[in-house]
């Protein structure tokens, strides 16, 4: 079970994050939720079973802000996948 928003644009920044603590389709929507709000943030998609985060961003994010909302969902930034 993944959640996701949005389609990405040719245009766009992928980076993928490393989070610990994802188990189940409430911790993704969590975890997206919270760094969908990012400024600039137009897709997340989070996947509890490899813990791993894809944000597609208009312009490189601040590592800073993406550990902020993970943290503020109740989870840990491990950092880049």
């Amino acid at each position: 079970m993944t959640a996701e928003t949005e389609t990405p644009a040719a245009t766009d920044f992928t980076t993928v994050y490393k989070v610990s603590g994802m188990s189940c389709g409430h911790c993704e929507g969590a975890v997206s939720g919270e760094i969908s709000e990012i400024e600039g943030v137009s897709s997340v998609k989070a996947v509890a079973a490899t813990g791993e985060v894809t944000v597609v961003s208009a312009a490189p994010l601040d590592e800073e802000a993406v550990r902020a909302a993970v943290d503020e969902a109740g989870y840990e930034l491990v950092g880049l996948a």
